[in-house]
């Protein structure tokens, strides 16, 4: 704020001619180291700026390339899970052709003992009957 005419004369009447103009002078040396200082702090300001403009740029890039990274890993992922599917499939597969086998084998085993123990029941059947037909002849 510039020393108005009114304030200078005012400044002259109050305390005379020489501190009137000592202190009109302190007043326009403040008003220009404000208007200095203003200036600086612009300069400052914008060189602040600039810098943080520069840094949002390095963060956007360095931003991008972690995006480009979890871009990557995604992709690698999803072909493990294509790969994991393929093996769940080839395990079911291999699984169930296992379990098949495995049920047709105990099956044959079941009728194989099956037929056995129905041949030893039978032919111990026959010595019962024949024991009791030659118990019955012998106390005829």
């Amino acid at each position: 704020m510039p020393v108005t005419a009114r304030l200078s004369h005012k400044l002259y009447e109050t305390f005379g001619e020489e501190a009137g103009a000592d202190m009109v002078g302190w007043m326009q040396h403040i008003e220009a180291q404000r208007a200095e200082l203003r200036e600086l702090n612009e300069l400052n300001f914008s060189r602040f700026e600039s810098r943080l403009n520069e840094l949002d740029r390095v963060m956007e890039a360095r931003f991008a390339q972690v995006d480009a990274r979890f871009a990557q890993v995604d992709a690698r992922f999803t072909q493990v899970d294509g790969r994991f599917a393929q093996l769940e499939a080839t395990m079911d597969a291999r699984f169930a052709q296992f379990e098949a086998t495995i049920v047709g084998r105990l099956e044959a085993k079941i009728e194989q003992r099956t037929a056995d123990l129905m041949k030893w029941s039978f032919v111990f059947w026959c010595g019962a009957v024949g024991a009791v037909a030659a118990l019955a002849g012998v106390l005829k």
